[in-house]
């Protein structure tokens, strides 16, 4: 077992507060899971809340609960996130973007080990283990007025670091467990990853790590049995920037293979007189690789609109 998942299975045996930290993608709320699965606390409820998605007008009552009546539209008690890990495992994901203002009210139910529902006159007892999780850099958030230093060091009472896909040691067992859990949920018949196939995904950095490498897995598993290579659709993730604007130090860093320009495409299927066998061969790319192209590129025109008037061809 890996470093951290040793961590793990120390902090599990406790009930002292872990900061799980790491990049976007790395697993930590699937680390979290683990850690209340290993625990004492394994029969009760594991609550996970998305701080980043907290709507202030909605943040009191979801972290702490309120009673009936308490606010337009509370025409019943709420329980409250809090209350309902009573016994189990509360995780606060991207704790990092918590709203200022709640930041107090978390480190107030730390300490009193209680939550005080809006509208109600009397705190509640509360006993739940907590489990953070953030890919930001805590202190700097400190530094810079947007957390709070007195609950940073609530919060990191045993801290986890879960490193990126592109340093483990485990890779090859990481890609079988995803692709294991894949084919089982997906497919009736499962494929076996070739020993190039392995290689070939180890030879790129994944910023999105697990999550994108599940991305690309899923893809591969639907189209390799249409001729459609794995090498064909890593080439199509990693040349060109996603919304994320991943910065150029992640980009493919092995041996890269450029489809070719459309035009290209157009002028060999001419030249062929449409035979997709003989364009594919004449510009050096598989027929997957080539039915791959001329389908992205009747989408992009769908989507564009430039099909939307034409008649459909038979």
């Amino acid at each position: 077992m890996k470093k951290h998942e040793k961590l793990m299975l120390i902090a599990a045996k406790s009930n002292i507060p872990v900061l799980l930290q790491g990049e976007s993608g790395v697993g930590k709320e699937i680390a979290a899971r683990f850690i209340h699965e290993h625990s004492p606390r394994n029969n009760g409820p594991f609550i996970a809340l998305n701080c980043g998605a907290i709507a202030k007008n909605l943040a009191e009552s979801l972290l702490e609960g309120a009673k009936k009546g308490s606010f337009t539209g509370a025409s019943c008690d709420q329980q409250g996130i809090v209350r309902a890990a009573n016994g189990g495992t509360l995780f606060l994901d991207e704790i990092g973007e918590m709203p200022f203002d709640l930041q107090s009210k978390l480190l107030r139910i730390l300490q009193e080990h209680s939550v005080l529902p809006l509208g109600a006159t009397q705190s509640e007892p509360v006993d739940f283990r907590l489990v953070c999780a953030t890919n930001r850099n805590l202190q700097n958030e400190i530094q810079d007025g947007h957390f709070r230093k007195d609950l940073f060091f609530r919060l990191n009472g045993f801290p986890i670091v879960i490193p990126p896909l592109r340093t483990r040691e485990d890779f090859d067992d990481i890609v079988k467990d995803v692709w294991n859990e894949i084919t089982e949920k997906t497919y009736a018949e499962r494929f076996s990853l070739r020993q190039r196939d392995f290689n070939t995904l180890s030879k790129f950095n994944w910023p999105g790590n697990i999550r994108q490498l599940k991305n690309v897995l899923q893809r591969y598993a639907l189209l390799m049995q249409h001729d459609i290579s794995l090498e064909e659709i890593l080439s199509e993730e990693f040349s060109q920037k996603g919304a994320s604007d991943i910065s150029e130090q992640y980009t493919y860093n092995a041996i890269h293979i450029p489809a070719p320009n459309w035009s290209f495409i157009q002028k060999a299927l001419t030249e062929n007189e449409g035979n997709k066998s003989k364009a594919a061969k004449s510009l050096n790319i598989s027929r997957g690789s080539l039915y791959y192209q001329i389908k992205k590129h009747e989408f992009r025109e769908w989507i564009s609109g430039e099909k939307m008037n034409r008649p459909i061809e038979a």
